[in-house]
């Protein structure tokens, strides 16, 4: 190694000690000596201070040129571009904006929409890449700021739902939109709606009620005999904790393919399903210590459960079953709050301070992606429309495009 030894200030001596470093220290120049100070006043302090002051900077001269040759050149990390599968697609929208769902065209893949807080309503021609606002007359007659929660296609019919309540439909692939009359007494507010067939959809209040129309909306049939609360104080001895007296609303709801439903309730004590030709909500008790976050439904039929403050449970076998089991994910303390299927293998779930998980073997284990690291939002949902097209919604205005 190098050492120094100061002798007069303006004379600095470097001595080499046998070793390998000496090999390197032909191929690097060393700093030239700071230039030589001479100052009016002598003293013994103000020269042994200028002494120090140049052992200082020579050494740290020094010690740089040494340790180049181990450190090498010094690059720019790209391991969260090259681990990341996800683009963030920035939006014309103000701050604070809480996006809420997305569906595309059947009869148009590339055409569009996108759902949020304060109205939020933008549109998209090229498959997501870019965004514009879109407004609707019919919408904006009053005084409200609407809150769209869910949007579905099935054609080029479309379907709209929001608080306050509201309901929009489409025939023309969303060119128009016009508004469909509901009743005062429809119990709970909107907070899910699936086109299912020509004229024809399956809507969900956060109370529990299911409804469905098969003539653009103007006649309702209900698919339950009560609503949730109905259901749990008429049979509070049931067993179900948390079931009595119950007055409160649903926290998340999730369809299957099959029209299944999964249901959380607000204060996530507890859950309930439905199947189509049950008159009512079947209640469960949770299966974990920690309050239920979410649920919802995997590719291969199964139920995924997320609790508060990260933890993720995957219901043993498919169909529905009261029976979990944990598995390890990487959250970092963070509650996970979504799950999205892009195949039977391979899903991503997402929840705050943009956590970004990923599996490829159906749940078993989860593989942290930092794509979303430095983004400060909160990922709400995470939607796959086909193997080639998802995307990650979250607050602020924040959207992730999977790019495969």
């Amino acid at each position: 190694m190098a050492t120094l030894q100061l002798s007069d200030c303006s004379k600095p001596l470097i001595f080499f000690k046998p070793s390998s470093t000496s090999l390197f220290l032909r191929h690097f120049r060393f700093p030239q000596p700071l230039p030589r100070f001479s100052p009016k006043a002598s003293s013994s302090s103000s020269s042994s201070s200028l002494c120090r002051r140049r052992f200082i900077a020579e050494t740290a001269a020094v010690s740089l040129s040494l340790a180049t040759p181990f450190l090498g050149s010094v690059q720019p990390a790209h391991s969260e571009d090259l681990l990341s599968e996800w683009e963030r697609v920035y939006l014309p929208i103000d701050p604070g904006v809480v996006l809420l769902d997305i569906a595309f065209v059947p009869d148009d893949p590339k055409h569009g929409f996108l759902l949020g807080t304060r109205q939020t309503l933008l549109e998209t021609k090229d498959g997501g890449s870019s965004w514009a606002p879109r407004s609707i007359p019919s919408a904006e007659d009053e005084d409200f700021n609407y809150r769209f929660n869910c949007i579905s296609f099935k054609g080029k019919e479309g379907w709209i739902v929001g608080k306050p309540a509201i309901l929009l439909y489409t025939s023309d692939a969303g060119e128009n939109w016009q508004r469909i009359p509901l009743s005062a007494q429809l119990p709970g507010d909107m907070v899910y709606i699936k086109a299912t067939e020509d004229k024809s959809a399956e809507m969900v209040t956060d109370e529990g009620a299911i409804y469905v129309t098969s003539n653009k909306g103007y006649n309702w049939k209900a698919a339950v005999q009560e609503t949730v609360s109905a259901t749990l104080n008429r049979t509070v001895s049931s067993g179900i904790s948390g079931a009595s007296y119950y007055t409160g609303t649903f926290n998340t709801v999730n369809r299957s393919p099959e029209g299944r439903y999964v249901a959380v309730s607000s204060r996530g004590n507890f859950y309930l399903t439905w199947e189509p030709g049950q008159p009512f909500w079947q209640p469960h008790n949770r299966a974990v210590a920690r309050r239920i976050q979410n649920m919802g439904w995997r590719a291969d039929g199964g139920l995924w459960l997320l609790v508060r403050g990260g933890g993720l449970f995957l219901s043993k076998g498919t169909g529905l079953t009261e029976d979990f089991e944990e598995v390890q994910v990487q959250s970092r303390g963070f509650g996970i709050l979504d799950v999205g299927y892009r195949s039977k293998e391979e899903a991503w779930a997402a929840g705050g301070s943009g956590i970004l998980l990923r599996t490829t073997n159906g749940g078993k284990t989860w593989i942290r992606d930092k794509a979303a690291d430095n983004i400060a939002a909160n990922l709400y949902s995470v939607k796959f429309m086909d193997d080639n097209k998802g995307f990650v919604l979250g607050n602020d205005g924040v959207l992730l495009r999977y790019l495969g």
